[in-house]
Formats: structure tokens, C-alpha cells, sequence
């Protein structure tokens, strides 16, 4: 198999046999993409970057289907530019050796080359450095393409040379357009009744080309009337929404289940928990990321916050799925309503940041056990008071290290149970001033 596709856009292939509907809808020039009007429109990035005839190399950044091969061809095509196609997947470091020699041989002759590289973010770090030294002699216009955010996944050097676009989710919109133009390539309306036409649609997931190709599936069928939606979801497989359990999708979910806890927000919690679980994530990854949610933003205004997440945790063990995951579920509600604060978290990183700066500092002798007459002698447990003799049960001594000012680092708010927490540290704050005074 030819790793390279080096055939310019206005010299197609000749067809081997039928050409599938996404195809023959790909659309001729710029103009005709759907879906990517903040980059193609008129006042568009992109179209803004060739009216001036500034365009630079590019990462086009997006899911699946939404056009970021077909933008690289009609790229070329409109600058007058040799139009080479790789995959990051397919193709090793001989093979780039040889893409670059022939850009070379045409850059000498006066033609420029647009290499475009799909998946581009499987090249590790190393190969991605064999591309700059041909973007910047002019060899090649690198437009990568890539689902994968780019800020992880490609290194410095080259994010420096290239302009990251991001190309958006097709919307319901730009779906419905899609839809149209299919059934006029096909000469007839698609056998749906209205709802399940939004199934279908709904079924594609923002994704042009798996649209089309359920367009395709559907128009091949011999039925009489219009499908009903149930009648469509019986004859076709529902796609999964998508979702790299490794990827970024994987990470954007979670952060969204994460803030809409921390915002009080059950309805939305329990939303993106579902996403997650729908999309086939671990229920036991998710009970890990709630009980860290109740350390981190609920904490000791509710101490029983964490309790509730251990114990729905050890009820999905005990349960597995699906009947533990409603475990799970009542943890979510529970923790997106329980009273928030994050004194305990803060404290901690403030805690940790003086003891980085202060590592050196030896406890007060006071405070040290004497096990042997020479640590007496030197003054170790010398003056120190023991707080059940204490009034109050309460010394108010010091415990950090002589040569440090005493800080604060536990502040706790009033809600929920942080208000005895904090009466409690202003009682001790008082007893420890009456004790200096």
C-alpha cells in the first residue's frame, strides 16, 4: 500500500467502484464547509490569515469528522500548493526522508509543497523535530491535524512554527445541512418520520462523516412509509458518544463532574457522571475522584462527606455494576449538596510550602523527649507543660521551630461544621493571648 497520497485536488483518482456518499459530498472549495464559520467565514481566522496572504503553518485541533482533512486539501487547492497526505500512524522516519526529499526537488523547481499529516500527535517528540527544519527553509506548509490537545501532545518547538485552529463539534445546525445536501446528491428524502430524523442526527455525535455514513445506511434501506424512532435505533447500531478513556475527552468529563460538584450542582454532577459512565469509564476510578472532590472541597465542613464516598465505593465492590453504581450516584448528590470549603486543602499546600522553606529547622527543645541523662543535660523536654495539667487543658506554648514567627495556615469558613471548627481555634487564639499577656 502507498503510504503517500501526492495527487493534487483537481486530479481525482479514477473511481474503483462506488464512491461512498461522503465522499462525493466533499465539498470543492473552502466556501462550501460546513460548521467552520468562525474560521472560514468572512471574517474567519483562516480566511482573514489568506486574504492577507499570511498563512503560516497550521494544527487544526478537533474531534473526528468535522472537516480538517478536507480544509487541508481546499488549502492547497486555493494557494496553488502540491498536496502530499501522510499518516503519523502509518508512516516511520524513512518514509518522512522521502516525503522531504521530493519537497525539496519541487521546492527547487518553483512549486511549493502542503504536507498535511493526519494524526499528527503519534509522532513522538524526536520526529516531530525532523519537520522544522523544512518548515522554516520554506520546503513545506505543515498542517497537522490532531483530536488531541496540542499543548500535551506536540512539543514546543514546533507549537512555536505553527498556528493551533481549533475546528468545532458540528452542531445540530450544520448537521441538518449535512442532511439536506445528502438527500439531494440522492435524489429523495430519507424515509423518517421528523423525530427520527433528530435521532439520526443526534446518533452521529457532532461528527459530519459518521452522519453520512448513517445518511448512506439509511437511503439503501427498501421500506415503505417513514421509520419511526424506535424502528431506526432497531435497525442500526447507536454509536457511543465519543470518549477516549486516555484522552482528552477523558479529562474535560471529569473536570466537569468536579466543578459542578464543587458548584453545588447535583443535576449537572449527576449529568457528567452519567456521560462518563455511558462512555464506558471505570465506576471505580470515578469513586477514587469523588472521595478526593470530599477532601478536597467539602473536607471538614462536613466530615461525613468522605465517609459517604468510602462507603459508596465499598458498596460498588461489594454490588459491582450496574447495581452499585447507584452507590455512586447518592455519593455524587450527597457531596454536590453538602457545605463546601477548601480551608483544609489550602492549609495543607501552605503547610507544605513553609516546610520546603524552613526544612532545616529543628523542633524547640521543649517540646523533644530526653530518653538519656546527656539529651537532659543538653536541655531537651526542659519547660515543657503538659496540657491535661494545664487550665483549660490548654498550654498555649509554641511548637514551631525558635527561629520561626508563628504563621496561620488553617482558616476555616463559616459553613457547615467549619463554624464550631473555627469558634474552637478563635477560643484557643484567645487563651494562647491571655497566656502571652
Amino acid at each position: 500500500m502507498d503510504l503517500f497520497d501526492q495527487s493534487q485536488p483537481d486530479q481525482p483518482r479514477k473511481p474503483t467502484g462506488p464512491r461512498p456518499l461522503a465522499d462525493r459530498l466533499r465539498p470543492a472549495h473552502l466556501s462550501d464547509v460546513i460548521g467552520q464559520d468562525h474560521l472560514l467565514g468572512p471574517d474567519g481566522a483562516l480566511r482573514v490569515m489568506l486574504d492577507a496572504g499570511a498563512l503560516t503553518s497550521l494544527i487544526l485541533w478537533g474531534p473526528p469528522g468535522v472537516g480538517k482533512t478536507t480544509i487541508a486539501r481546499l488549502l492547497a487547492q486555493e494557494i496553488d500548493l502540491h498536496f502530499v497526505q501522510i499518516s503519523a500512524i502509518f508512516t516511520g522516519i524513512p518514509d518522512l526522508r522521502k516525503v522531504f526529499e521530493a519537497a525539496k526537488l519541487r521546492h527547487a523547481n518553483g512549486q511549493g509543497t502542503l504536507l498535511f499529516v493526519d494524526e499528527i500527535h503519534r509522532f513522538n517528540k524526536a520526529q516531530q523535530d525532523g519537520f522544522l527544519p523544512h518548515m522554516e527553509d520554506g520546503t513545506i506548509l505543515l498542517v497537522g491535524a490532531t483530536t488531541e490537545n496540542p499543548s500535551f501532545e506536540l512539543n514546543a518547538a514546533l507549537m512555536s512554527r505553527a498556528q493551533v485552529l481549533v475546528l468545532n463539534r458540528l452542531d445540530t445546525a450544520a448537521l441538518e445541512k449535512l442532511v439536506a445536501h445528502a438527500e439531494l446528491e440522492l435524489h429523495h428524502p430519507l424515509p423518517l418520520r421528523p423525530e427520527a430524523r433528530v435521532a439520526l442526527i443526534d446518533m452521529a455525535d457532532g461528527d459530519g462523516r459518521a452522519l453520512l455514513n448513517l445518511v448512506e445506511q439509511v437511503a439503501a434501506w427498501k421500506v415503505e412509509g417513514q421509520l419511526t424512532t424506535d424502528q431506526l435505533a432497531a435497525r442500526l447500531q447507536r454509536r457511543a458518544a465519543q470518549y477516549d478513556k486516555s484522552g482528552e475527552a477523558h479529562y474535560n468529563l471529569i473536570s466537569a463532574l468536579h466543578k459542578s460538584v464543587r458548584g453545588s450542582d447535583p443535576d449537572a454532577a449527576l449529568y457528567w457522571f452519567a456521560r462518563m459512565l455511558e462512555g464506558g469509564e471505570d465506576p471505580r476510578y470515578l469513586a477514587r475522584r469523588l472521595t478526593r472532590m470530599a477532601v478536597e472541597d467539602i473536607a471538614l465542613a462536613d466530615p461525613a462527606a468522605q465517609r459517604h464516598c468510602l462507603d459508596a465505593w465499598a458498596t460498588y465492590e461489594r454490588l459491582g455494576s450496574p447495581e452499585g453504581e447507584l452507590a455512586l450516584a447518592g455519593a455524587v448528590i450527597y457531596l454536590a449538596l453538602a457545605p463546601k470549603s477548601n480551608a483544609a486543602y489550602v492549609a495543607y499546600k501552605a503547610a507544605r510550602a513553609s516546610a520546603r522553606s524552613t526544612g532545616s529547622e529543628p523542633p524547640p527543645k521543649h517540646i523533644l523527649n530526653a530518653p538519656t541523662k546527656m539529651m537532659k543535660d543538653q536541655g531537651y523536654g526542659a519547660g515543657y507543660a503538659y496540657d491535661h495539667d494545664a487550665e483549660d487543658g490548654f498550654s498555649g506554648q509554641n511548637y514551631f521551630p525558635d527561629t520561626m514567627s508563628r504563621p496561620s495556615f488553617y482558616q476555616p469558613v463559616e459553613r457547615g461544621y467549619e463554624r464550631d471548627l473555627k469558634k474552637r481555634l478563635d477560643w484557643f487564639e484567645g487563651l494562647r493571648a491571655k497566656r502571652r499577656g
